[in-house]
């Protein structure tokens, strides 16, 4: 399983030395019972490390570069406890390259009307702090986020934890390498792009490997090591011989399987995250790669078919983001149109990760009427029901644009037998003549990243992040 290191998140105070010594120990002593009491809810998927109360200007900085350089930081989360003069602010804020929570809270979550007084509102200035504090990033148009709430509610500590997510998530995409196994699909468009102002925006590697250099990796996989992953998805899942014989079933499927251990050497070897293959160039391979596919996507690597390296790295990103849960390379496959039954039929020829499951899922081998190879072994099954989110990631001349929808998502209607594939049914929550038609207006292409862990709001934050053009149709 391809893992994201254990990140932190560095929270500072804001105050000044106006209230005074007894103050500023107070502030501290709430605070960092403030910190102490988030990492304690267990509602935090990243620890929060307390770095004090920030009362200068040369403090504030000095705490931003720490941060910048820090590779175990991913963000930052601020808090005006008191009155904290946002000029100090500037500098350090202007300086800062990785993610800002602006957490608009107050320690208590009352006011005590029979004894408040002059110390106490000294005290607890956050409704005061927060709009100084909010005017500055707004002026150097910052792209951060506001949380606002009481700390200990459920939904507020929800919300900082799905933040977290996605600062990690941004930071990791500057690690994100994708290994592309031949070319794009010949004379197809939504899967070209700019390679270079993908590294330069979003921290996307992207690196060709001619399909030559793979297939001896492959071919060096020893019958021991297939034998071991043989038998074990033998125990995960149901092996269907179906209209082959024995014989052909089994070889068929340790074609797979070489492919899969041989795939993920390279891309281990090389510091690949995401990979993308394309059925136009497969010389030397004996099948396309589908149950391969499927068993890296499992773990963790990005994927997507055609040569569409742009989705490779989102699925990638998104996985991340999501700590791999039902988190998925999908396609526009085919359409219900009848009144009543408006639904997309996602799947793809062979490689749809098997996380989004309902049932169990079944190795087949079938014939492929593309790509002139033997019949690939591939993994089906259904998927499932519940609300989800199907976004994709197209380049225009102006830069890389975000399109998404919140979609409602169901199993089939029935089942198909003459399509052995892994489906799944969706339909945007807009309906689906108002979603299509906009996604088709936005530019959206045919391959999409489904996830059923993340939310529109995260969508959202990770596009402002990055200062992506977002559509959100919804």
């Amino acid at each position: 399983m391809l893992q994201v290191k254990d990140y932190e998140f560095w929270f500072v105070a804001g105050s000044q030395y106006l209230y005074g010594e007894e103050q500023l120990r107070n502030v501290d002593r709430d605070t960092e019972d403030m910190v102490n009491k988030l990492n304690a809810s267990g509602k935090l998927p990243y620890k929060v490390v307390y770095k004090g109360v920030m009362t200068t200007a040369d403090g504030i900085t000095q705490f931003m570069k720490d941060v910048n350089y820090n590779d175990n930081v991913a963000g930052v989360i601020t808090w005006m406890h008191t009155f904290s003069p946002a000029k100090n602010w500037i500098r350090g804020t202007m300086l800062l390259q990785k993610p800002l929570l602006h957490l608009a809270t107050q320690y208590l979550n009352n006011i005590p009307y029979d004894t408040i007084d002059f110390d106490y509102m000294n005290l607890n200035q956050s409704a005061h702090g927060d709009r100084e504090y909010g005017y500055i990033n707004a002026r150097l148009n910052l792209k951060n986020k506001v949380v606002y709430g009481y700390w200990e509610d459920e939904d507020v500590q929800d919300e900082i934890a799905k933040w977290q997510d996605v600062a990690v998530a941004y930071n990791e995409s500057f690690n994100i390498k994708v290994c592309r196994f031949g070319d794009t699909m010949r004379d197809v468009a939504v899967t070209e792009g700019d390679k270079v102002e993908a590294q330069i925006r979003l921290g996307w590697t992207v690196d060709y490997w001619p399909v030559g250099d793979l297939v001896p990796v492959i071919n060096s996989v020893s019958d021991e090591d297939v034998q071991a992953v043989y038998d074990q998805l033998k125990e995960e899942y149901t092996m269907v011989v179906g209209d082959n014989t024995p014989e052909k079933f089994e070889h068929n499927v340790r074609v797979q399987i070489k492919e899969y251990l041989g795939i993920k050497r390279f891309l281990d070897k090389g510091g690949y995250t995401a990979f993308c293959t394309n059925f136009q160039d497969l010389c030397g391979m004996e099948q396309l790669p589908g149950l391969a596919a499927q068993l890296l996507m499992k773990e963790g690597y990005g994927f997507a078919a055609e040569g569409d390296w742009k989705t490779a790295a989102l699925t990638r990103l998104l996985k991340i983001m999501a700590h791999n849960d039902r988190t998925v390379f999908m396609e526009d496959y085919t359409l219900d149109l009848r009144k009543g039954h408006e639904a997309i039929l996602g799947a793809h020829m062979l490689e749809v990760d098997p996380t989004i499951a309902s049932d169990k899922p079944r190795i087949e081998v079938h014939p492929l009427d593309i790509g002139d190879k033997e019949d690939p072994a591939r993994l089906v099954f259904t998927g499932s029901e519940g609300d989800a989110v199907n976004l994709t990631v197209a380049d225009f001349r102006g830069g890389f644009r975000l399109i998404s929808y919140p979609v409602t998502c169901r199993k089939p209607e029935a089942e198909t037998p003459h399509l052995p594939v892994a489906k799944q049914l969706w339909t945007p929550k807009v309906g689906l003549k108002k979603g299509a038609t906009a996604w088709i207006h936005a530019g959206g292409g045919h391959h999409t990243v489904l996830s059923f862990r993340l939310t529109e709001e995260q969508i959202h934050d990770l596009a402002v992040m990055f200062d992506l053009d977002l559509v959100e149709i919804c």
